[in-house]
């Protein structure tokens, strides 16, 4: 969950622009009632986590509108007056493999601060607003990526082309000329942003009318469109795959600058086939709820009034409830508005991107209507449900190891290439799944095998008094596919191959494998994490599901370990196929 930190300062300069004054107190009070709990308020700054599927919270002004709004401060129309600009962006042939959205906006006029030190804010929290947009809607720049600019620095109309990587220009923070490639190179920005060019023999780039590059999208501007204190009218660029993710990132922005007494313009888009549109589009979207959802979800007969307010105070406006004469015959989903019941129109603001289907608006309803304020009593709502088939082999699958003596441990599903094939000597099974920008060396692709897991476990807690048993029945990922395997290790002494083989009979005893059908075969010789001639592979009627052993001193010197180890990993998928279920 993102946390956003506001500054004390910049919240009452947007509130005093708009005539309201809250205090911090009043903001640590009312934010956690809008769902964003208040980690942290202190004489400047208050640090709020916004959950995810609320992007329209992470600036300044939004967060300023949005409290407004619950307050009831402001019941005026969400839409915002959009004018031409009369600024054309073409888009090139070609462009359509690359990067295939361009949207734009521009904005005029934004209050950006009477002193130096406010403006240096405002520019502050611009970026840490388009940063968060980058990391939450734009899925680090891949969905979508926004570049915003100094109007004043640039002559359009605007070109959206694609260009080779022997294209140069000067990027923002570099005083050189570099081509595409060097900055892919050997660009900070690059470096961090280049997989996301992968595969691409041509590259997009925005130009203007003296064909200067405006930006490189996702990488990096060019340099001379940099906003600066004295930037007071913005070119703001969203270019990407997904049309709304890049549509919610414009209005955002743009709503944003708004909030600072901007006046928000149209661009043209013109498409390489002669359609044009214009951007950006800030008329509200209407939802339908039947009012049987409503009452069914939060437990509670709420009038017309109730719902118009509460919906109000989170940013939308109930247009009208009235008897469905259009809709469904029955009711076969919750959300259906059936003939002959009661619903209720809704217009939310364009920019709420996470109201997606109609249950969105009743929890909006919820929190401005407040938590506290809904019955106390227990859903009425009873849904049978059944087991799925797998959770009766991972029942007995957990309760035949438990009970001879092993305890369960959940570790993660990240590891990396030495721990999975280097030591344990196992090849990889189909392709891994490699991590693109992995944190750590530890964690550099999801794992294969859970052996590597225990053998971690047990090199952590080498220090602690044995036996150590332990046991994990988990995910593992082949050639992109989720699977389940089972494995456990056992750092004991006095055991050894016949206690392995012995917990392996007992949990296939458990799960009703016939005995005639098992058959044991030993593993090739220096195959594996196992002593030569003390491992071996588990068949059920020809098919194998796994392999037990003891495992081999040079491999528990590699994971820190001197105790002796007996282990084994089952493919739990392979065990559902050979293995009749006997509750069915």
């Amino acid at each position: 969950m993102p946390t956003i930190t506001l500054s004390h300062a910049m919240m009452s300069r947007i509130q005093r622009l708009n005539g309201t004054n809250h205090d911090k107190n009043i903001l640590s009070d009312l934010l956690p009632r809008m769902g964003c709990p208040v980690e942290l308020n202190n004489d400047d700054d208050i640090e709020i986590e916004v959950f995810p599927d609320r992007p329209d919270l992470l600036s300044h002004e939004t967060m300023a509108k949005a409290v407004r709004s619950f307050q009831g401060i402001y019941s005026e129309d969400e839409d915002i007056d959009v004018s031409s600009s009369g600024i054309r962006i073409s888009v090139g042939n070609g462009i359509e493999d690359v990067r295939p959205i361009i949207l734009g906006a521009v904005v005029r006029g934004v209050n950006t601060g009477n002193s130096s030190s406010e403006r240096d804010s405002f520019i502050q929290s611009l970026m840490d607003h388009q940063e968060k947009l980058h990391m939450t809607l734009g899925r680090k720049r891949s969905f979508a990526s926004i570049g915003v600019h100094d109007l004043s620095k640039l002559e359009w109309p605007f070109r959206y082309e694609a260009v080779s990587g022997d294209f140069s220009f000067q990027p923002l923070a570099s005083e050189d000329v570099m081509s595409i490639s060097e900055i892919l190179e050997g660009h900070p920005k690059g470096l961090e942003y280049s997989k996301l060019m992968d595969g691409l023999e041509s590259f997009p780039v925005i130009l203007d009318s003296k064909d200067e590059v405006v930006s490189f999208p996702p990488i990096i501007n060019g340099s001379h469109t940099t906003v600066s204190e004295e930037t007071k009218d913005f070119f703001i660029d969203v270019t990407g795959f997904d049309m709304i993710a890049c549509e919610t990132c414009l209005l955002l922005v743009s709503l944003s600058l708004s909030e600072l007494g901007g006046m928000v313009e149209s661009v043209e888009i013109y498409d390489a086939g002669g359609s044009i549109i214009e951007t950006p589009n800030f008329s509200n979207k209407k939802h339908r709820v039947p009012n049987r959802l409503i009452q069914k979800i939060l437990g509670i007969e709420l009038s017309d009034i109730e719902i118009g307010d509460a919906i109000r105070r989170m940013g939308g406006t109930l247009l009208e409830s009235r008897t469905v004469t259009h809709g469904s015959e029955r009711a076969e989903r919750w959300s259906d508005c059936v003939v002959g019941e009661r619903e209720h129109v809704f217009s939310m603001p364009r920019w709420r991107s996470d109201i997606m289907h109609p249950i969105d608006v009743v929890e909006d309803i919820a929190i401005g209507f407040g938590y506290d304020n809904l019955p106390d009593i227990l859903s009425s709502v009873h849904i049978d449900a059944s087991p799925l088939k797998s959770s009766n082999l991972y029942r007995r699958i957990r309760m035949s190891l438990r009970s001879v003596g092993l305890q369960e441990i959940q570790s993660l599903t990240l590891s990396n290439e030495r721990d999975q094939f280097e030591k344990t000597r196992w090849p990889v099974i189909s392709e891994a799944t490699v991590i693109s920008n992995p944190i750590t060396v530890d964690h550099t692709l999801l794992r294969q095998y859970i052996f590597p897991s225990l053998m971690n476990l047990l090199s952590s807690n080498r220090h602690h008094e044995l036996p150590q048993r332990v046991y994990e029945l988990g995910e593992v990922v082949h050639g992109g596919n989720n699977r389940t395997r089972v494995s456990w290790a056992c750092a004991e002494a006095g055991a050894g191959f016949s206690t392995a083989k012995g917990i392996v009979q007992s949990l296939l005893r458990d799960l009703g494998a016939v005995s005639s059908e098992i058959s044991f075969e030993p593993t090739p010789d220096n195959m594996g994490p196992w002593i030569n001639g003390r491992g071996a592979l588990v068949l059920i009627g020809g098919q194998e599901i796994g392999e037990f052993g003891e495992v081999s001193p040079e491999v528990m010197s590699l994971f820190g370990l001197r105790s002796p180890i007996h282990a084994g990993e089952f493919d739990v998928d392979m065990i559902s196929k050979t293995v009749k279920d006997p509750i069915h």
